[in-house]
């Protein structure tokens, strides 16, 4: 039977858990700098704008059409191929404010008329997003995030045991950080698809931590006196193959759509592809070393209230089970 991970194998993630939680706290940091300071490339679904989409003849190419715009006067407008490649439609989105949105159509059309005569393209559909209704889908949208993090962890408060549920909130938030990080860095524009992309990944990364603290339980009912540093470092190494191999699964679908699903979906493969080997480092070197920390204060705190001293490093109370 193919093994990636030995299972006898026994890195010490824990004892260089510190070095981590160090680099995992600086790229976080700066996102939040990033973040207030440069900023997010927001797309039209989250400041308003206007999306043109278009059928222009065969002998044309993105770059003709992204040119013709261009000379039209929509210098700041994003092309995009959509569909089969022989359809030859392309979808032009464009910002502004409330007063010219309804005027992109007219200029997208007067703009490619002035190279092609009526009856070689098509106008095929018109939308528009209002400033005031991009900002309410944007503050939608980060509530969305927020209340899947709340839920997430109520959950995991309750199935397991409240030591369990900072870590997992935590590292979700640390993948959900690392994406924007990206996306800020990089100037890719952060869109609904890019918001659904987060939403996904945090059902991910959870389903990923719950296999490791699930073995972190197991093993501390298997040794109820062991240490829960011991614990934890066993359920990690025990857990490694199947940790990567899963990452690794997934990565080969989301790159084939990276490298091959076209320019539509081409963001979100992207923002999909930061996330899985984000949520992979976070799964072990975030979520899982939290449980230490928030275990020990709980048994120092429990050791000071009865009067004695509990020992450093002492065993985690077992947790619930179902």
């Amino acid at each position: 039977m193919f093994q990636l991970i030995r299972p006898d194998t026994n890195y010490d993630f824990v004892g260089k858990r510190f070095i981590w939680a160090g680099i995992s706290g600086a790229a976080v940091l700066l996102t939040i700098v990033l973040f207030f300071t440069k900023g997010l490339n927001y797309g039209i679904d989250f400041t308003g704008g206007a999306e043109v989409q278009v059928r222009v003849p065969q002998n044309w190419e993105i770059g003709m059409v992204r040119s013709a715009i261009e000379q039209g006067g929509l210098e700041g407008a994003r092309v995009q191929q959509i569909g089969e490649p022989a359809a030859h439609e392309f979808l032009i989105k464009a910002q502004g404010d409330a007063s010219t949105l309804n005027q992109v159509s007219g200029q997208v059309e007067a703009a490619i008329s002035k190279q092609l005569k009526p009856g070689e393209y098509e106008i095929q559909r018109v939308d528009v997003v209002g400033p005031a209704a991009g900002k309410s889908l944007r503050m939608s949208g980060f509530l969305s995030m927020f209340y899947a993090l709340l839920a997430i962890l109520i959950y995991v408060g309750i199935r397991f045991d409240i030591r369990y549920a900072p870590g997992l909130v935590v590292a979700l938030f640390h993948d959900a950080i690392i994406v924007i990080g990206i996306f800020i860095v990089t100037g890719k524009q952060f869109d609904l698809q890019i918001l659904a992309a987060l939403l996904a990944l945090i059902g991910y990364s959870c389903n990923d931590t719950i296999v490791i603290y699930d073995r972190i339980r197991e093993v501390l009912q298997i040794h109820p006196g062991m240490k829960i540093e011991v614990a934890v470092n066993k359920a990690v190494n025990e857990t490694l193959g199947r940790s990567i191999l899963t990452s690794v699964v997934t990565l080969l679908t989301v790159v084939a759509l990276l490298f091959f699903g076209g320019n539509v979906i081409h963001d979100f493969a992207f923002a999909l592809t930061v996330g899985i080997i984000a949520g992979c480092y976070s799964t072990i070197f975030v979520a899982s070393p939290f449980v230490i920390a928030i275990s020990n204060y709980y048994d120092k705190r429990l050791a000071k209230q009865q009067g004695s001293s509990g020992g450093p490093g002492g065993a985690v109370r077992q947790p619930k089970t179902t």
